[in-house]
This record gives structure tokens, sequence and C-alpha cells, in this order.
């Protein structure tokens, strides 16, 4: 081998060697594939506004138009009064929930005597209330006695006119809640 030779050997040899020792990088790797993102969620639908309760319909009703002083016992006028304004009322529900019927007395007589007194008025009210159709299990019948007034009046030598001006305080008021037809 000639001197030529054997030096192109060796510079090829060399070059080799320093080719492998060469730092190479590594191959890339070839890029993942970028996930598109999710479609938005569709909007959720807005909240569809929840029509209010209806507030309990109250019926207040005077004692001059249902009872005479002293006593408990519908009249006429009273009847004709509870089928236009209570019995009409409940005609117009689809669904009754409950009737309260609360009994009051005036300031006259004992709170004991007054007390029995009101609870018998609110029981007159239901019981007929009941007779013309109404659901007896959803009526709640309370008596206040002469506790809630309505009106106050002054002592008078008179007594017919105390009992006239003392009159709104012998009521009768009927609370109705239900759903309307």
């Amino acid at each position: 081998m000639s001197v030529k030779n054997a030096l192109f050997v060796a510079a090829l040899g060399s070059a080799a060697l320093l080719a492998a020792c060469a730092t190479q990088e590594a191959p890339k790797p070839e890029p993942t594939p970028r996930a598109e993102p999710a479609p938005a969620p569709a909007p959720a639908p807005a909240p569809v506004a929840k029509p209010e309760p209806k507030k309990p319909a109250i019926v207040n009703l005077a004692s001059t138009e249902l009872f005479e002083f002293n006593k408990a016992t519908l009249t006429t006028e009273a009847r004709a009064k509870l089928d236009g304004e209570v019995l009409a009322k409940l005609k117009d529900l689809g669904s009754l929930r409950y009737i309260i019927v609360n009994g009051h007395a005036d300031r006259l007589g004992s709170a004991q005597y007054n007390q029995k007194l009101s609870e018998k008025r609110a029981d007159a009210v239901r019981a007929y209330v009941v007779s013309k159709g109404a659901d007896s299990s959803k009526i709640e019948t309370l008596g206040f006695g002469k506790t809630l007034q309505v009106k106050s009046c002054p002592d008078q030598k008179d007594r017919k006119a105390l009992i006239e001006c003392l009159s709104p305080n012998r009521r009768v008021v009927v609370e109705i809640q239900g759903t309307p037809r």
C-alpha cells in the first residue's frame, strides 16, 4: 500500500470515527395531532319562571249580615252572602287545599263566653259550607273570642248603640286556598 493510499484510508477511517462519535440529535417524533376542542355544550334552557302561588282568597264577613247579636245561627242574609262570596270562590277552584274559618266576638261578655260564641259562629259557617258540598276534611275552624277587635267604641249608656257600634267585631273570616281552574 502506498503512503497515499494509507493516508486516504486513515483519513477515511478518521472521518468514519468522527462521524460515529458525533452527537446526532435523535429524530423528533412526529407531532401528535392536536385534539380539536370539544364543541361548546348547548346552552341550558332558560329556567321557566314558575308562577307565584296564588295568595289565599280571604273573605271577611261581618256579623250584622251573618249573625244576630249574641247568636251563632246563620241568618237568611248570611246564607246568601256565603253563597255569593265563599261558595262562588270555591266553584272557581280546580282543587281545594284548605278553608280556614275564623270566628270572632265583640268585647261584651266574659272572655270564656265570647270564646265559645266565636267557635260556634265558625262552626255554623263550616256546617253551611259543608252542606253545600265542600270537603269537610279540608275545613278548619278557629274561635278567637274577643281578642282581635277591628273597631273600638267608647262605653255608652245606650246599650243598643254600643251593640251597634261593636258589630264589626262580631264577624267570621273565611280563608280559602286552592288552585284555580
